[in-house]
């Protein structure tokens, strides 16, 4: 896959979210009538494009019954040692991001649901969701030896 394309309502708060996460920008550019640009980052490549007059994105994660793409999904198995230690660093490098004055983060992350295990065929997976600064669920998950 190139990549996948994120529709975001700021930007450069989204940049930010996600550089928080481990992406950096490779190209920043335009498209039609708005900003965008290409993040590299936990193996992928996602594409932020700016939406300049944006609606809510519904719910994906906790509506039951919404149809179509769910979430991105992350495999931290040789990033980290455990998604619970990895979560905890998250949440604090963004809640001290969110206080310098620079900064275009202003929201915590919001914890969708905290790391536990999941079994998947045969293999134990520890899985965890987040929210993007647009409320877009981000799964993270580690294979467990």
């Amino acid at each position: 896959m190139h990549h996948a394309s994120i529709r975001t309502a700021d930007i450069h708060k989204a940049i930010a979210f996600y550089e928080q996460l481990g992406f950096s920008v490779k190209e920043r550019f335009t498209t039609g009538y708005t900003l965008a640009c290409w993040m590299m980052g936990l193996g992928g490549r996602i594409e932020l494009i700016q939406i300049p007059e944006p609606k809510p994105a519904p719910d994906a994660f906790n509506d039951e019954h919404y149809v179509g793409y769910y979430h991105l999904s992350f495999d931290l198995t040789d990033a980290t040692p455990d998604l619970s230690s990895w979560l905890k660093d998250l949440t604090e490098k963004i809640a001290i991001a969110t206080v310098l004055e620079d900064s275009p983060l202003t929201q915590p992350v919001k914890v969708l649901l905290k790391p536990e295990q999941q079994m998947i065929g045969d293999l134990v997976y520890e899985v965890a969701f987040i929210a993007d600064t647009d409320g877009l669920p981000l799964e993270f998950i580690r294979v467990l030896k």
